[in-house]
């Protein structure tokens, strides 16, 4: 594993033609990895790869429309800014693993440099383009702290939150500050213009679908595209109006925009850093003050590292039925799994987050755990098909977290409590007393 202490910038090129492929690192501001390809090449490719859809083993598509627009805005605003910098980004109709090598042959690149993801499939990706004989350097870079600076190792990491928590805080660790987008970028080789032709996406971008004026993160609306530019707008003003005062008290409310930070999306296809939010944070709590909700953003971006941790650590397991537990291999009943799906399981609440869900690509946290809760405790059914369903609906879907509160709900992660039950009508008193929201997703 690489570490931001890796990606000091040399002056001496080491290749004459690299590629940089983007994976979720939607961004040239705070990208190390990408810094330090472009100062070891004396020419670059820019390359983002659309894999052929692949469907579930429960039967539906891996890649919603909802997350599909949002990276699709995010290509675009990435595209342009490398146009203005010499560049370009070529798109490609292909799986990395497929189309990666071929292309480098064609190029006659010697190196592929890129973001390191330490999920399964995404490890799998590295590992078939180096069986092809490609030289790959990847870079970890997505979490918030550097885990060379933590004050245990990867298999010292403690197997309860809070303590980690509490480890952290007390060392005083404080994430690298972010770093600035490149000046200047290496410029494309001669011969990509005939090849970069051949391989240009041939399909055209995903259909937008259609607004709904109830959604809690309209991500059609140009304040909330999926570009780096419009994250960075939604960050400065979340902490203008000084909403990050009351994030603590707002956050468990089902609906609206302004009840939670909505970082989640811009953090999920990487055209926003954890870094950046922090760095931003602390300049607020140095001009405004700090108080409970301001630091409850820092615990959640740390539930976030937490959960890479994890993957660092356990990889594989954490993918299996029984997740890191003794417990058995969880049942399922495919037909309430569709019913449940399509918010037609008859309990109001469920029913009425699942509609969001399928119609917006949002979901709040509360109600995440709700429906998560009874997929698992009242269905019965696989808690894997449920990440599954997140996975193919979320617009903000992160392989770690997704990953890492479905086996914390399930009870098959690290937590000792042994899963999150909730029970559904003390979350309707509790959070949806007088049915506003539930009426907004079912009617009357």
């Amino acid at each position: 594993m690489m570490t931001d202490k890796n990606l000091t910038p040399q002056a001496e090129h080491k290749h004459a033609v690299a590629i940089y492929w983007f994976r979720r690192d939607l961004r040239l501001e705070d990208n190390p990895a990408l810094l330090k390809a472009c100062s070891e090449a004396q020419s670059m490719v820019f390359v983002y790869c659309h894999a052929a859809q692949q469907t579930t083993r429960w039967g539906f598509p891996r890649l919603g429309v909802h997350q599909a627009q949002f990276i699709d805005a995010a290509l675009a605003e990435l595209k342009r800014r490398l146009n203005q910098l010499g560049n370009d980004l070529l798109e490609i109709d292909a799986s990395a693993s497929d189309g990666l090598p071929q292309l480098a042959k064609e190029l006659h690149a010697t190196a592929i440099y890129c973001e390191e993801i330490a999920a399964p499939e995404e490890e799998n990706e590295v590992t078939a383009i180096r069986h092809a004989g490609i030289e790959v350097h990847a870079f970890w870079q997505s979490s918030m702290l550097s885990p060379a600076d933590l004050p245990f190792t990867i298999n010292q990491l403690p197997e309860v939150f809070t303590h980690c928590r509490t480890l952290i805080e007390k060392a005083a660790v404080v994430p690298p500050a972010p770093c600035p987008a490149p000046m200047a970028i290496p410029p494309l080789p001669a011969q990509c213009d005939a090849i970069a032709h051949r391989w240009k996406r041939s399909t055209a971008p995903n259909a937008v679908p259609p607004s709904d004026p109830r959604s809690s993160f309209p991500y059609t609306d140009a304040r909330f595209l999926g570009h780096a530019s419009a994250a960075q707008r939604h960050l400065q003003q979340y902490l203008q109006r000084k909403l990050a005062h009351t994030y603590k008290e707002t956050r468990n409310q089902l609906t609206g925009i302004d009840y939670s930070t909505k970082f989640s999306p811009w953090l999920a296809c990487g055209a926003l850093s954890a870094r950046q939010i922090y760095q931003a944070l602390k300049e607020f709590e140095s001009e405004h003050g700090a108080n409970p909700s301001s630091y409850w953003i820092w615990f959640e971006l740390l539930w976030r590292d937490y959960f890479r941790l994890l993957h660092l650590q356990y990889g594989q397991r954490l993918y299996t039925a029984r997740g890191l537990s003794q417990l058995p291999p969880p049942s399922h009943d495919a037909a309430q799994f569709k019913r449940w799906c399509e918010g037609q399981t008859g309990e109001a609440l469920v029913d009425a987050g699942m509609i969001e869900l399928a119609t917006t690509g949002y979901l709040s946290n509360r109600l995440r755990q709700i429906v998560a809760s009874y997929l698992i405790y009242d269905l019965g059914c696989d808690w894997r098909a449920g990440a599954a369903w997140f996975e193919a609906q979320l617009v903000d879907y992160d392989v770690y977290s997704n990953q890492g509160n479905w086996l914390y709900i399930a009870g098959r992660g690290t937590d000792p409590r042994n899963g999150r039950r909730f029970n559904v009508q003390k979350q309707v008193h509790d959070h949806d007393r007088d049915g506003t929201y539930r009426r907004l997703w079912l009617g009357d």
